[in-house]
């Protein structure tokens, strides 16, 4: 991040990189979903139907691996002379390329639909997720180019965006969280120990997809002039925590977990019944952590694009079904893009990525 060294983060391991690590995330990011390839399928729509793919998918993975790890070291020409940084790739499969491997699997299972969206046939679904952040603003389009030059004509893409989170706020000893377009501080809950990564985060099994974890990717408009109209006072009561120091109205440091229960003397809630914090609360909701990754944009228009990873897919879809009963966050949204993508687990020389799953 700015103002601090960039440290090179390793591409191998039993994880991707570019999910837990590096912490904080870097402050520029480039998404690119594509399709592969295929006959019987119909460009620019997630196809539920079975498919022949014109390449095999394995392969394409692995080359895809190892152009990452050349990127990451510096040694592909493809980077034009620039240095890499801190740079991550990050490579999900969609539900069609899960459900070819196994149509039991994590992953297999495309998203449902919710109100308060506005998604072309283009902007939902997707076969291949490329998450590219990096500190230096120029890396991450410089990759993404070689990435899909590497790809060939196996892949068309069917939509990117560009990202960049705004200045860390330190959340406690060892977490930051970036700020939103709103004002607030964004991604403060989640699975940020060992232990909870992995209970909510990391997928155990079955052993093909074992080290790999979940994504869901939603580009969100923002009606920034309503909410802006607000008071102070009264956008607090959106999120239900203070603007200024993320601190939850409930009272408590910003790390403190609301305490949802508290009430005032005349019997109203603390954080108010439709309050985000409150609605979006794992214990209401009874599904487990979500870790976020949350961008804002600016083109085609002001807004975020959330990126959130866990191990089970009904964590993202109870808690947005819990919210969009009456979420007040939700009024000032509006969904424009929508996937979900199985994050491959990691790879090293002698493990390709997508080997264990694409054999």
């Amino acid at each position: 991040m700015p103002g601090g060294p960039v440290r090179a983060v390793p591409p191998t391991g039993a994880h991707q990189a570019g999910v837990v690590l590096p912490q904080p995330a870097q402050g520029n990011l480039l998404v690119v979903v594509a399709d592969l390839a295929s006959t019987g399928s119909t460009r620019g729509a997630a196809s539920t139907t079975s498919t022949t793919f014109t390449g095999d998918v394995g392969s394409l993975l692995a080359e895809l691996g190892t152009t990452v790890s050349a990127l990451a070291s510096g040694t592909d020409a493809r980077l034009l002379g620039l240095p890499p940084g801190d740079l991550t790739v990050t490579i999900g499969v969609g539900p069609r390329l899960v459900r070819a491997a196994g149509p039991s699997l994590p992953g297999a299972t495309d998203l449902p639909r919710f109100s308060r969206e506005r998604i072309t046939s283009q902007a939902r679904g997707g076969d291949l997720l490329l998450q590219i952040c990096a500190s230096d603003a120029l890396v991450p389009a410089v990759v993404a180019t070689a990435l899909l030059d590497r790809a060939g004509g196996r892949l068309r893409e069917r939509w990117r965006q560009s990202a960049r989170r705004g200045a860390n706020v330190p959340v406690d000893r060892t977490l930051t969280a970036p700020r939103n377009l709103l004002g607030f501080i964004d991604g403060i809950v989640g699975p940020h120990t060992a232990a909870a990564q992995a209970r909510d985060l990391w997928l155990a099994g079955p052993a093909p997809v074992a080290g790999g974890t979940l994504a869901v990717v939603r580009r969100m408009e923002l009606d920034l002039p309503r909410f802006a109209a607000l008071s102070v006072a009264e956008q607090e009561a959106v999120f239900g925590r203070r603007r200024t120091t993320g601190a939850p109205l409930s009272g408590g440091t910003v790390a403190a977990d609301p305490a949802l229960g508290a009430k005032t003397p005349d019997g109203r809630y603390l954080v108010p019944a439709d309050a985000h914090v409150r609605r979006a609360n794992a214990n209401a909701v009874g599904a487990g952590l979500m870790l976020r990754r949350s961008y804002s944009i600016d083109d085609p228009t002001a807004g975020l694009l959330f990126v959130s990873f866990q191990n089970d897919l009904r964590t993202f879809t109870s808690t947005l079904a819990h919210m969009d009963d009456s979420d007040a966050l939700l009024g000032f949204t509006t969904a424009t893009a929508s996937a979900t993508f199985l994050v491959l687990p990691g790879f090293t020389p002698n493990r390709p990525l997508g080997s264990t799953l694409f054999p």
